[in-house]
């Protein structure tokens, strides 16, 4: 049975049993403390937790899923895999226990011409909590599963919970018997090799308290109302009906197993280690795929470092499996064509997903060939100097500036007899995350546990936005915290976060800016509100300072936002749209949104490119904007179900998390695109959009960024102020400037050539001074020096190059140094004679920079390298005399 048919049968059967099917949620996760969804019941977690209402008693779904935290493992065992789908159904106060069980034995043992997956009953073997008598009871009396086959086990294996205080219980997991051709007998209890677990049902009926592990936390007592999380993993589950030996071998991974093997001419069994890499490639590509499908981008933080990560080791599997060409294009549609089938969206975004893909493969190629040399040359640094482990700081500098992930440092590092110092290496990662994440943290969450805000929502429900139609308007306070806690007032001088059960405040989100205005009280206090947030669905903390007076829960209020800052925003958003659409018109699908800010005046826009935007078509995408201004199109807005948004042609924005409902903005009939922010009524009120330029911010993404009315207007007359001046000291007109200033170019480079050509004839000058100057090493002609500060490092090589020519015929070594910009520079060069005598220049450069504080490499016949302390100049020319003298 093939994966997509899996698939559809599991949805059926459930929708057929009363279950609202849920389309799976983006891989990017919609919680903050999660980078991606790593599990089936993540989109529903709101629910268990109680922070939302769910919608249906019952749900049903198959969940994408990526998990990272083995993937040293992937490809040696055979269940490790970084993505996999993960079939789940859900109750929600509805059916229990016996409910759950039911319908798993139904749906695995029903006939394949019934709909179900026809597993032979004898074959499964149960496992419960030790404690769960309940759950034995059903599995024995009811279904019929013979007591031998249901074994109990601990909190280890059978109990669940979320990790944190909150929704507790234990669980039943079903296996399936592969036979004695993968161990011996016993049930899972003694061998989860052969007894493969397919799906877990887990029973949320207790609450847990605080508690770290996943057994050492007190049970608070059970739930008001007991709920039902199931999984069944697919690619399990398809390697059972298929017949296969592990998870890679299934139907959507053997396409691309066979692929590589097609570009590689490496046959899959042929030896342990080239399977290895084959699976790895398999794995890694088809998770690729989908994260850049759901909208992720290579990068060196968060989501974009783990796209990063799994995308070069795959490459580089590749070149170790031998394929000495760019390969992942025909990788890529060959998991397309394998996943399409359940994921048809893959083969509607195919060639933006291609871009992505490809402009990763191309930027880490040529970074494969620099990092490669640079981790050749601290292997050898630190082999020289006796170590056997790379520092951490190189290992940092790998990663930070050449992208190289840390596994496949620790494997080059490894395949040269070294280990990395990773505990160093983590805490320069850590660092560097922790600097650059500790504000955005702080502004998302504010000081307050998430706890606090869930007790508002649960007290007074979201709170009402009517910002879309209103500025201002009647409210009451319905919660306060005052330095993260809450609190039932509030005074003069403190900050504060305050949530009114209505506003008009537009809380940041979908790359629009929040509102900023004041709050004021019928007692006379004033806050005025600096930032909102929604740190829990639909609740809107708005930040701020009490100006005067005592602000109160439960006081009415009088909410109104800055009008002139929202405008503002909105032309900006209202431009950001039009600017996506003109992008798109240009260039294509593939330039689809990456992100966005849209702040008072001005906006950025991220969207997807292999390569730089030419200028003459931004030019043309700005022009074609303003136009659309001119023509004085109406914008509006309209709330409707997902699937009629898409029938509408309206442009979704990749990993952002929609409901069933949305809301549609719509441009005339040039743009139209789901968005909850503000925007202008008409596109005359832009006024004037001015694109900046554009940049590259990541592999295969770029960002324009612009401004927006008088923004705009205030930009061009400053242009317009400097054109001024330009013709005035050129004498010229405005139209004349470019030849100008370009003919002033080219003289001041004829010039500089002139001054270079001068000052190299008189470096050169030294060379028959030094080459007479030679002393005689234990038969080794050697020079040393200093030469005038200032030199460049080429003049230095040449002048070093030209000293050794004229010692040809005998043994010789030249090493000169200088000091350029206030950092030591040497080159080295070494005859023939010399190094069939064992005299390298290599290995005398990395003594010398080692003396001056840093390091270098290079050929033996030619090396260069520098430091930081100009100062040790003369210790290092007595390091590469003594060195001589050693080989010599």
């Amino acid at each position: 049975m093939e994966s997509a048919e899996i698939r559809r049968r599991w949805l059926r059967f459930f929708e057929e049993r009363g279950h609202t099917v849920v389309p799976s949620a983006s891989l990017i996760a919609d919680d903050p403390t999660l980078l991606l969804v790593p599990a089936g019941m993540v989109p529903f977690k709101p629910y268990f937790l109680g922070e939302v209402k769910p919608p249906f008693p019952r749900a049903t779904s198959v969940q994408k899923c990526v998990r990272t935290p083995d993937i040293e493992e992937v490809g040696k065992t055979t269940r490790h895999g970084t993505f996999f789908q993960m079939c789940g159904n859900f109750s929600f106060g509805d059916y229990f226990k016996e409910g759950a069980i039911k319908l798993a034995w139904e749906l695995l043992t029903s006939s394949v011409e019934d709909g179900g997956y026809g597993l032979e009953p004898e074959k499964l073997w149960i496992t419960v909590y030790k404690d769960d008598d309940e759950a034995e009871r059903i599995w024995r009396d009811v279904i019929g599963v013979p007591i031998e086959r249901i074994q109990r086990l601990g909190m280890k294996e059978n109990y669940w919970s979320m990790g944190v205080p909150g929704p507790c219980g234990p669980c039943s997991e079903i296996n399936y018997d592969r036979g004695p051709e993968f161990g011996v007998e016993g049930g899972p209890a003694v061998n989860d090799e052969r007894y493969v677990e397919i799906w877990n049902l887990v029973f949320m009926q207790y609450e847990r308290g605080e508690g770290s592990g996943k057994e050492d936390f007190p049970i608070l007592g059970e739930l008001p109302d007991k709920n039902i999380d199931t999984g069944l993993g697919l690619e399990r589950l398809a390697m059972i009906l298929q017949g296969v030996q592990n998870m890679y071998e299934i139907d959507t991974s053997r396409m691309v197993i066979d692929k590589a093997t097609g570009l590689t001419g490496v046959a899959y069994g042929a030896a342990p280690a080239s399977d290895v890499s084959l699976r790895v490639v398999s794995d890694h590509l088809r998770t690729s795929v989908m994260l850049i499908g759901d909208g992720v981008t290579p990068g060196n933080e968060g989501r974009g470092y783990v796209l990063r990560r799994i995308m070069r080791r795959a490459i580089r599997n590749m070149r170790l499996l031998g394929a000495d060409r760019p390969v992942v294009g025909e990788l890529v549609d060959t998991v397309i064509e394998a996943m399409g089938p359940q994921y048809p969206e893959l083969v509607e975004e195919r060639k933006r997903i291609e871009t992505v893909a490809l402009g990763e493969e191309a930027a880490f190629l040529k970074t494969l060939k620099t990092g490669t040399n640079i981790l050749d040359t601290a292997v050898s640094d630190t082999k020289a100097a006796g170590g056997s482990v790379l520092p951490g700081d190189k290992a940092f500098l790998l990663h930070d500036t050449w992208g190289f992930p840390i596994d496949l440092t620790l494997e080059m590092a490894a395949e040269q007899g070294l280990s990395v110092d990773e505990e160093g290496f983590r805490r320069l990662m850590k660092e560097q995350r922790e600097r650059a994440k500790a504000d955005a943290r702080a502004k998302k969450q504010g000081h307050a546990d998430l706890s606090a805000y869930r007790e508002v929502a649960d007290t007074s429900g979201a709170t009402d936005f009517i910002g879309y139609t209103d500025t201002s308007g009647e409210s009451r306070v319905v919660g306060l915290l005052v330095d993260g806690l809450p609190s039932p007032a509030a005074h003069e001088g403190d900050e504060i976060e305050v949530v009114l059960d209505r506003t008009p405040f537009y809380a940041e989100g979908g790359g629009q800016q929040a509102d900023t205005g004041r709050i004021k009280l019928d007692t006379g206090a004033v806050v005025q509100v600096r930032d909102v947030q929604q740190p829990v669905p639909g609740v809107s903390v708005h930040k701020g300072v009490v100006q005067v007076g005592e602000v109160t829960v439960g006081a009415p209020a009088f909410a109104e936002i800055d009008v002139t800052r929202r405008r503002a925003i909105a032309r900006a958003h209202s431009a950001t749209h039009l600017t996506h659409q003109a992008l798109r018109d240009a260039l294509g699908p593939t330039a689809a949104q990456a992100g966005s800010e849209n702040a008072p005046g001005r906006f950025r826009f991220d969207f997807g490119s292999p390569s730089a935007v030419p200028t003459a078509v931004l030019t043309d995408v700005e022009q074609r904007i303003n136009e659309v201004l001119g023509r004085e199109l109406d914008v509006t807005a309209e709330v409707m179900s997902m699937s009629e948004a898409k029938k509408q042609g309206a442009i979704a924005e990749f990993g952002e998390k929609y409901g069933e409902r949305v809301r549609v903005v719509t441009i005339g009939d040039f743009s139209k695109e789901l968005c909850g922010g503000t925007h202008v009524h008409n596109t005359s009120q832009l006024g004037l959009v001015k694109l900046l330029g554009e940049s590259s911010i990541g592999s295969g993404v770029r960002r324009v960024e612009a401004l927006v009315g008088m923004d705009a207007y205030n930009f061009l007359a400053r242009e317009a102020t400097v054109v001024d001046q330009l013709t005035e000291l050129v004498k010229g007109r405005s139209e004349e400037l470019p030849e100008r200033v370009a003919g002033m170019l080219s003289r001041l480079r004829e010039a500089e050539k002139e001054i270079e050509k001068f000052r190299a004839e008189k470096v050169l000058q030294a060379a028959a001074g030094l080459a007479e100057g030679a002393k005689d090493v234990r038969g080794v002609a050697l020079v040393t020096g200093r030469v005038p500060d200032g030199t460049s490092a080429d003049d230095l090589r040449k002048l070093v190059l030209d000293v050794r020519g004229r010692l040809q015929g005998r043994p010789a070594v030249v090493a000169l140094f200088t000091v350029a910009k206030g950092r030591p520079l040497t080159v080295v060069a070494t005859s023939e004679a010399a190094r069939d005598r064992g005299v390298k220049a290599g290995e005398l450069v990395r003594t010398a920079a080692k003396t001056l504080g840093g390091g270098g490499g290079g050929k033996d016949d030619v090396a260069q390298g520098g430091g930081q302390n100009p100062a040790a100049i003369d210790d290092a020319v007595a390091a590469v005399e003594r060195l001589v003298a050693e080989k010599a």
